[in-house]
């Protein structure tokens, strides 16, 4: 690398429980990508099980931030959003994706899992959340959210073949060319989906789904794919990338038996994220 890649990361930051720009930040940072934040909320703890959490809204940060790396001259290779605290944010989005037209569009559109809303994502921001995949260039929903933005039954316990390529093609005809679907169940197995739009090319990686839940593992995916991508990998060697990696931490985390509300142990993986041998495989789908 002989220049320093810069990513404005337009999430959250809770306090505890590794997720968002948690996770974001030094995933980033270890694959040699500077993060700028622009947090939109800042929450004592991510809402998965810690109880009433204290969060404050930053909406009123977002657009002057914005203004101020615009009087700077400041630039960014990539634009990347995940969970958004209101409606109006997403009109902040559109307006740092639109300043930074050459930069790479990464939507993280962080509204449900396991077959249901989360209780901060309303019907309003539900909607919104597709004005932001209009204008995307990648986005990483995972299987629930591919549903709810094609207005399909959330809960999608078993696709096949067709059904994938089917949900990929439809939400790439939303906007972005490129579409990667996290935690997809197809028979007996689990797979990550992705489609390149410019070359006509599914691909799919499987992995060992461990019964267990942790927060942020959506987030590390997303950070390691556009990490990836920015570096120059391929659309499959990206999703490997990401799959292996995060198979490896889950797994080092579950043998550690440590609290899953706490997210995955990720300052001890992180040393394999750029040297680990991919443990996983694509495939065409």
């Amino acid at each position: 690398m002989n220049r320093n890649m810069k990513v404005a990361a337009i999430h959250d930051l809770s306090g505890i429980g590794r997720c968002s720009l948690t996770v974001i930040l030094p995933t980033l940072s270890a694959m040699g990508i500077q993060v700028c934040p622009i947090p939109t909320a800042i929450l004592s703890a991510h809402t998965g099980g810690f109880g009433d959490v204290v969060m404050e809204d930053l909406t009123d940060y977002i657009s002057p931030a914005l203004d101020h790396y615009k009087r700077l001259g400041f630039d960014f290779d990539c634009v990347y959003s995940g969970f958004l605290a209101s409606t109006a944010q997403i009109d902040h989005c559109l307006e740092f994706f639109r300043e930074y037209k050459s930069s790479l569009k990464v939507v993280d559109p962080v509204m449900a899992d396991h077959g249901k809303p989360y209780k901060t994502c309303g019907k309003d921001l539900r909607s919104g959340m597709k004005e932001l995949v209009r204008i995307a260039d990648i986005i990483t929903p995972n299987v629930t959210e591919a549903a709810m933005l094609l207005g399909e039954n959330p809960y999608q316990p078993d696709l096949t073949s067709q059904q994938m390529k089917s949900f990929l093609v439809r939400l790439s005809e939303l906007g972005p060319r490129t579409v990667v679907i996290t935690s997809v169940y197809s028979g007996d197995k689990t797979y990550n989906i992705g489609y390149d739009s410019v070359h006509s090319k599914f691909w799919k990686v499987p992995f060992h789904m461990i019964d267990v839940n942790y927060p942020g593992t959506g987030d590390v995916f997303a950070s390691v794919l556009t990490g990836s991508i920015l570096r120059g990998d391929s659309l499959p060697l990206a999703m490997n990338r990401a799959s292996s990696f995060l198979e490896l931490a889950i797994k080092t985390t579950y043998g550690y038996c440590a609290d899953p509300r706490e997210g995955i142990l990720l300052e001890g993986c992180l040393d394999y994220l750029m040297g680990n041998p991919l443990l996983c495989d694509y495939e065409t789908l």
